[in-house]
């Protein structure tokens, strides 16, 4: 830990100057006052994404949700990645400090709706705990606390000048329905509109139900209201024990759930299938619009949030979108919330970005989650990657709605709860990389997340290290001591510790350079505003390099990268007004050999970030 200290400190020095030279008069002190966080654009803030039940359990009462008996009826078993482990939102609420402290200024919170506690077939069974089945969309589950546990939260985070957004769910619901035919069998196939009509009944030879509705694509209320028997394809029905679960009540209703079986994540099962059995809504019915509208648009106006990333969103049909995401921004602005930040997942594992494009095109969402360059990062600090990456990203910044403005809204991330840790991939890219090697190639990705356009996403726990076996359950380790012994047996990063004991510290070197890079970001608005200007780039492992411009004062901020283990010295085009480079963090930034470019020095999978000075 001490040899690191002098290079901390280095770039500690250089963010102080960096504010005196770099920033407007007053930028850095106006973003960290609390009067002003809801005047900040979602492209200034860094976030923090976070499980509650994985983070911090201030309140072990709370452990069992207020059930009784084993883990089959509470969930909970601390001992199992599967289970409940009780973190909470007071612990999350008593955490924030140490978030901050990280330089994160806006908090993504898992699913925090009530949940059923447990799903699956015997043997097969696990837990809610990471928020994804919900019964209740009003309450908050009882594992991780109260709806004033979590208007404590929003309270706290906002007196810091943090900004707190929910993660939601639209697509399905708990598993409940059941469907008479599959009972007893382990799948229920999807059963296409084709094959299985509406206005048939189990298929084109069944007798005649629904009669006049055309079809889900006249999303009319006077349509809709010929829809009034749900068993075209299958025969749904909701188990005695389970028949008032769901709340508001009208998700009861089979009427209001595609029941078709489950998805093939294919063709239309894509958007009307069940995943895994989870309650496909059928979100183009105007009764469920209504509904979702006023569930969510509830939380804003009794929680004051400042917005949502929606689950799943690429399986919902555009339509829906297209009325849901206006009715949220008008919800926020009459509640004096000016930035809603609303930003679908769109899982397209691929540098493709019309893929991930279209749906700020089609289904009109203001943001999504960028896979993209999660993926031209993984990449690039792999060695593997594919011809012309950073020119596929850089250029299809242009397909996005918007362009540029929206493209750099976008939450950029490395890692996360669903694909998993960056960490878990570099051993698996480079099986012979020792722990050392493994951890600079983790700090260039969070150097590159921290510097780059869009909204960097810290995952928790990559900041202390974490691992990770793989991607779901492997990647979604406790925070406080775990019990888990899949979790427990990984070699951290950073850090001779293991899950076995908290992970709230601030000394692992990857938890200082996320902090310096976090803080120095949000200090300069060059790289949280700046246009892209890809300066340099290879297919082979080697320089990046880019430059990140100030819109406003036109102030130039140089990045380069070496994705190789071996050092380089290169010439970088840059601005040819530019007389001079301050290193603000890193090291390499050279000198202006000619007008118009620097020279630039990088140690093995090294990076600069150079502020490039012009005469006064």
């Amino acid at each position: 830990m001490r040899r690191n200290a002098p290079r901390h400190f280095a770039i500690a020095a250089a963010l102080c100057a960096l504010v005196a030279a770099v920033a407007p008069p007053g930028v850095a002190g106006a973003q960290a006052a609390a009067s002003d966080f809801r005047a900040r654009p979602p492209q200034d803030e860094v976030i923090y994404f976070l499980l509650p039940d994985r983070f911090d359990n201030a309140d072990p009462s709370n452990d069992r949700g207020g059930l009784t008996g084993d883990r089959s009826v509470t969930g909970y078993d601390p001992t199992a990645k599967g289970w409940y482990h009780g973190g909470d939102l007071k612990g999350l609420t008593r955490r924030l400090d140490y978030i901050q402290a990280l330089g994160a200024t806006a908090i993504w919170v898992g699913p925090i709706f009530k949940n059923k506690a447990v799903q699956g077939a015997p043997g097969q069974q696990s837990a809610g705990y990471h928020g994804y089945w919900i019964t209740d969309f009003t309450q908050v589950d009882p594992h991780l606390g109260t709806n004033q546990d979590f208007a404590d939260l929003v309270a706290a985070a906002h007196e810091r000048g943090m900004k707190v957004y929910m993660d939601i769910v639209v697509n399905h619901t708990a598993d409940v329905i059941q469907y008479r035919e599959c009972v007893g069998k382990n799948e229920c196939p999807y059963r296409s509109r084709a094959d299985y009509p509406y206005q048939r009944r189990g298929g084109v030879t069944g007798p005649a139900i629904n009669a006049g509705f055309t079809g889900d694509e006249d999303g009319s209320a006077a349509n809709f209201a010929k829809l009034t028997n749900p068993n075209y394809a299958y025969t749904p029905f909701v188990p005695d024990a389970e028949k008032a679960v769901k709340v508001p009540a009208w998700l009861n209703d089979p009427l209001y759930y595609h029941n078709r079986g489950n998805t093939t994540f294919l063709d239309e099962s894509a958007t009307m299938g069940d995943f895994g059995g989870l309650d496909d809504v059928m979100t183009e019915n105007p009764r469920v619009v209504a509904g979702m509208i006023d569930i969510y648009g509830g939380w804003i106006d009794r929680f004051g949030i400042d917005g949502f990333r929606i689950d799943t969103a690429r399986h919902v049909e555009p339509a829906f979108w297209q009325k849901f995401v206006p009715a949220m921004l008008a919800r926020a602005k009459a509640k004096g919330i000016p930035n809603f930040h609303i930003f679908g997942e769109v899982a397209f594992e691929t540098l493709d970005v019309g893929l991930l494009a279209e749906h700020t095109r089609i289904d009109k969402l203001p943001g999504i989650l960028d896979f993209a360059t999660r993926q031209a990062i993984l990449e690039t600090v792999t060695g593997k990657q594919e011809t012309g990456a950073w020119d596929k990203l850089t250029l299809g910044d242009a397909l996005y709605e918007g362009g540029y403005a929206t493209a750099q809204t976008l939450p950029t991330f490395v890692s996360n709860h669903d694909a998993g840790r960056l960490a878990t991939y570099v051993r698996q890219a480079l099986p012979k990389a020792d722990d050392a090697e493994v951890l600079k190639r983790v700090q260039l990705a969070h150097a590159m997340l921290l510097t780059l356009r869009g909204v960097p996403t810290i995952y928790s726990g990559d900041e202390q290290g974490f691992v990770g076996d793989g991607n779901d359950q492997d990647s979604r380790e406790d925070m406080f001591a775990s019990k888990v012994a899949s979790y427990n047996d990984n070699r951290l990063l950073g850090t001779t510790t293991t899950t076995a004991t908290e992970h709230f510290g601030r000394d692992n070197p990857l938890f200082r350079e996320i902090a310096t890079l976090s803080k120095l970001r949000t200090a300069t608005p060059a790289l949280m505003r700046g246009s892209t200007v890809l300066r340099a780039r290879q297919d082979t492992p080697g320089l990046i390099a880019v430059s990140r411009i100030d819109p406003a004062t036109k102030a130039e901020v140089l990045l380069a990268f070496n994705s190789s283990t071996a050092p380089l010295t290169r010439q970088v085009q840059v601005e040819a007004g530019a007389m001079s480079a301050q290193t603000l963090a890193g090291g390499g930034c050279g000198r202006v050999a000619a007008p118009g470019s620097l020279t630039v020095t990088l140690p093995p999978l090294g990076y600069a970030v150079c502020a490039m000075k012009a005469p006064r």
